[in-house]
């Protein structure tokens, strides 16, 4: 009886499913003299917990700690501050617009042309105007069809 108990607990030890007092019971029988033939290749295992438990150590162990040089790390930050500030002016400095003569910005000295100008920069706008209106017209298209559809 007792032996069928040892090898369902085996069984269930090496399942994973053993309660804390299953496994005590496992080295305790196997800590015990009377270990059945075909169970003695267990042995050694569950004897090594109890002799693990029972060793006490006193070697020490050297911590050894690494110790950084914090100056370095502060030049480097202060390195890729000052590279970082410098793309930032160089990249500043590019995109800004140049500075335009007077005689650059369009102006005209004869009305004529200037009146030609503006008509051609209206009929311009006119046109890009005229193009989103139609995209308007197809949305206001689309709204009436699915008025049409899902009355509610």
């Amino acid at each position: 009886m007792e032996l069928d108990k040892i090898e369902n607990i085996l069984e269930k030890y090496f399942q994973g499913e053993t309660t804390i007092a299953e496994e005590k019971e496992l080295k305790e029988y196997f800590s015990s003299p009377n270990v059945a033939q075909h169970l003695e290749q267990y042995k050694p295992m569950f004897g090594y917990f109890s002799q693990v438990k029972q060793q006490k150590t006193t070697q020490e162990i050297p911590l050894q700690t690494k110790k950084r040089n914090v100056a370095w790390l502060s030049i480097a930050a202060s390195v890729v501050v000052i590279l970082g500030i410098g793309a930032f002016y160089l990249a500043s400095q590019k995109t800004t617009a140049p500075v335009v003569a007077q005689s650059e910005l369009g102006t005209y000295d004869n009305p004529e042309e200037a009146l030609a100008a503006t008509q051609k920069a209206l009929a311009l706008l006119s046109n890009n105007v005229n193009v989103g209106i139609e995209s308007v017209q197809y949305i206001q298209e689309y709204e009436q069809s699915k008025n049409k559809i899902f009355k509610q």
